[in-house]
């Protein structure tokens, strides 16, 4: 789903829309980093209603913007999903496994602010279990 293209915005580069990036990339699944450095990373991801990822966690804090549509975020040592619609911002703490889902019967689109190099981790000495039918 990610593109092994570089980032839209650069130095030479420095707007666009989500949707010029709709454009370019058509029907989801997509994702396209926006900016990139050794600090942060900025994606754009877009997914079909229905998907979901899989259960994982970070090291750092990761947060995203709702730009379209409806998701949950199922969050370790919460009871239940929370969810977030367009205009809306979540958390996922550093060290909190979370699943994300996508609802509805559109695409949704999300813009994701990570630590650059942080990846999904899915092994921990004391990870809860995978909520009922998430990948993992």
């Amino acid at each position: 789903m990610t593109e092994g293209r570089s980032p839209a915005l650069t130095a030479e580069h420095v707007a666009i829309g989500i949707e010029e990036l709709k454009a370019r990339h058509g029907p989801p699944p997509w994702a396209a980093a926006l900016v990139q450095t050794d600090r942060y990373v900025v994606t754009v991801i877009c997914q079909a209603p229905g998907h979901q990822n899989d259960w994982h966690y970070h090291l750092a804090d990761e947060c995203w913007s709702v730009y379209e549509g409806e998701l949950s975020w199922t969050l370790e040592g919460r009871p239940e999903p929370v969810h977030v619609k367009a205009g809306e911002w979540i958390l996922a703490p550093a060290n909190t496994f979370h699943l994300i889902e996508v609802h509805g019967d559109q695409p949704a689109i999300r813009i994701a602010i990570s630590h650059s190099g942080e990846y999904h981790r899915h092994e921990r000495d004391d990870a809860p279990p995978a909520p009922p039918g998430a990948l993992q």
